[in-house]
């Protein structure tokens, strides 16, 4: 039995894609859907049960989990960058977090979690998953801060020994329509070139990056859950680990890529970065990967310019964009 936080976001239910391409429907799926379009993504996935986010984290909190439990991947958590309710993020992404994963380990329940990228802050002290550097990182927002603080509280404790915490970068693709304003740039592009003909970046506010310039490490939602598979499958691989594909691209090369899938000539207007951005921005990111490699990872990263032509093509374009 394998159970998926937030199993029908984004990269959750990108993850019961691929539990179901192995063959596995054994699969309990935990979230919020409250109101949202989320429940699309699951329309054609297989799984067993669907158990509300609530009665879930009250399950663990009793440590009473009806199934006999193989892993947890735990992709649930508030995952906007610009949430601002501190108090929410420190219960969503933190208590709840070192809860589950408490229990796992008293289990013997593989324990996957979604750490992010966002923990790295301005970029100072670089990219590296090795523990010197998580020990000195700065997050620049609240979201950030929160993933941080649970791989540091799962290093206090000795806990990295026994899980893998997945520092992910730029993911994009299909499943994340419900997302608003965080979906990625692709997606947004899709929209906004079919409607206008144009796609609006936000200028530099870096002087060592021109408008469009700034950098970023994009990774295929596939590759992802690709990388967790094979986590699941070498459970003696632990710690912290960068999810990324160790290249990054301008926002310029990724917009052009969404023209080019859709056959038009590009067309990139800059815009002012709004207030609340300004001093939160990450202007580079790149994953460092050798540790993920080091460890024996076979996955090989898709291209950005080829990712984007089948999120185009076989997603956003298809009158079923969804895994």
């Amino acid at each position: 039995m394998y159970i998926v936080t937030g199993g029908a976001g984004f990269i959750g239910s990108a993850m019961v894609w691929k539990l179901n391409e192995m063959g596995i429907e054994d699969i309990v799926v935990v979230d919020n859907l409250s109101t949202s379009e989320k429940w699309k993504n699951l329309v054609n996935r297989r799984y067993v049960d669907y158990v509300h986010r609530d009665t879930f984290m009250d399950m663990v909190l009793h440590g009473d989990l009806p199934w006999d439990v193989d892993a947890v991947v735990h992709m649930g958590a508030c995952s906007a960058t610009t949430e601002r309710d501190a108090d929410f993020l420190m219960e969503n992404n933190l208590r709840y977090s070192r809860m589950l994963c408490e229990l796992c380990m008293e289990t013997g329940a593989r324990f996957i979690n979604a750490s992010s990228a966002a923990t790295y802050g301005d970029g100072s002290l670089g990219f590296s998953d090795d523990d010197a550097t998580m020990l000195r990182l700065k997050p620049l927002n609240m979201y950030g801060y929160s993933k941080q603080l649970f791989d540091l509280w799962a290093y206090r404790e000795g806990r990295l020994d026994g899980i893998a915490s997945l520092k992910f970068f730029n993911v994009y693709g299909p499943n994340e329509y419900h997302k608003g304003d965080m979906r990625s740039v692709i997606c947004k592009a899709y929209a906004q070139i079919g409607q206008e003909g144009v796609m609006r970046l936000f200028r530099s506010c870096h002087p060592d990056y021109a408008d469009g310039g700034q950098m970023r490490d994009f990774i295929y939602v596939k590759d992802c859950v690709e990388v967790m598979w094979w986590l699941l499958q070498n459970p003696g691989v632990n710690g912290v680990f960068n999810v990324g594909t160790g290249k990054a691209r301008t926002w310029n090369d990724l917009v052009t890529a969404v023209f080019r899938a859709m056959d038009r000539e590009p067309v990139i207007e800059y815009i002012d970065m709004p207030e609340q951005l300004r001093g939160k921005y990450q202007s580079f990111t790149e994953a460092t990967m050798d540790k993920l490699r080091d460890a024996g990872c076979p996955v090989r990263f898709t291209e950005l310019e080829d990712g984007v032509t089948e999120y185009v093509h076989q997603y956003l374009a298809a009158a079923d964009p969804f895994l």
